[in-house]
């Protein structure tokens, strides 16, 4: 199908999907977290679904891309205007621990949503893609940083000092049509000798390859979904496969899938391509439904 008639099909999708379906009701998820029970000596995580996972990384506790309400869109006084979700957030944002930073990868809606974001308080640092820090201007952070790719930025908590490196990925970041200047970021998150990717969202690149002169990476978290037809800017299952494969990562933590409908493939179709495609190592999955929790094995 020429570009231009798949992006007018989309167009009519989302009309559908903003108006004759917004009383379709949300499947709840798989099942819920519970923080309140991990150990802050292990290194523990949960997909609360699209882009947002809850780390505690000994000790230390992060929160990536939340997005936790029922829509993402543009706010207006009331209602949100954009997509809807298919599955429900694993935990809203009563049931979160208190968290030490955010992470946010790029501006988009799915990923960058003002309307959770400004549930936390000061007390939350954020660490952000380079020209997004203005977007932040009515929630109540104190402390946000911007990073570009290669810079790292070390924050200090009560359970010890954490570092950050913002890492380039194959994206785009702007919010509207015409502010094209804002940065997009995966990120190493390095902590006594452990790390985690998180990469945002990512088309197929080179660049993780690089990842391994930090030394091993115990888990990376991978946009699987939303390639048919945006192959140009995310990845399919096989290369988010082949991307933390390169950076040396013992586990997956798939995520982008199953909470949006964000493109055509079919809703069940990124995790089941994930699982053929590490058939052979089924183990280095860590999690597959929306509120699983995940331990690194000691």
């Amino acid at each position: 199908m020429p570009r231009g008639s798949r992006v007018r099909r989309w167009l009519g999708h989302l009309f559908r999907e903003w108006t004759f379906e917004s009383w379709r009701p949300i499947a709840p998820a798989f099942t819920k977290p519970e923080p309140s029970k991990w150990s802050n000596t292990q290194l523990t995580l949960a997909w609360l679904g699209h882009s947002t996972v809850l780390i505690n990384f000994f000790g230390v506790t992060i929160l990536t891309d939340p997005v936790l309400f029922s829509r993402v869109g543009i706010r207006l006084p009331g209602i949100t205007i954009g997509p809807k979700r298919l599955t429900a957030a694993a935990l809203q944002v009563r049931d979160l621990p208190h968290i030490d930073l955010i992470l946010l990868s790029h501006a988009h809606f799915d990923h960058f949503d003002l309307r959770t974001l400004r549930c936390f308080d000061h007390t939350t640092r954020v660490i952000t893609a380079r020209a997004t820090r203005d977007l932040l201007k009515k929630t109540r952070f104190t402390n946000i940083t911007e990073l570009d790719w290669g810079e790292t930025k070390r924050l200090a908590a009560d359970a010890g000092d954490i570092e950050i490196t913002a890492l380039a990925v194959k994206h785009w970041g702007a919010r509207t049509q015409h502010d094209t200047h804002r940065g997009y970021n995966g990120y190493l998150i390095d902590r006594e000798g452990r790390r985690i990717i998180f990469a945002g969202d990512t088309a197929m690149t080179e660049k993780f390859a690089a990842l391994r002169r930090h030394g091993p990476v115990d888990v990376a978290i991978m946009p699987i979904s939303a390639y048919n037809p945006w192959i140009q800017s995310h990845s399919t299952p096989e290369q988010a496969v082949q991307m933390a494969n390169a950076a040396g990562a013992h586990f997956i933590v798939p995520v982008h899938h199953q909470t949006f409908r964000l493109s055509f493939e079919p809703f069940r179709e990124p995790i089941e391509r994930l699982e053929a495609a590490l058939s052979k190592t089924p183990e280095q999955i860590a999690l597959r439904e929306i509120g699983e929790t995940f331990v690194l094995p000691s």
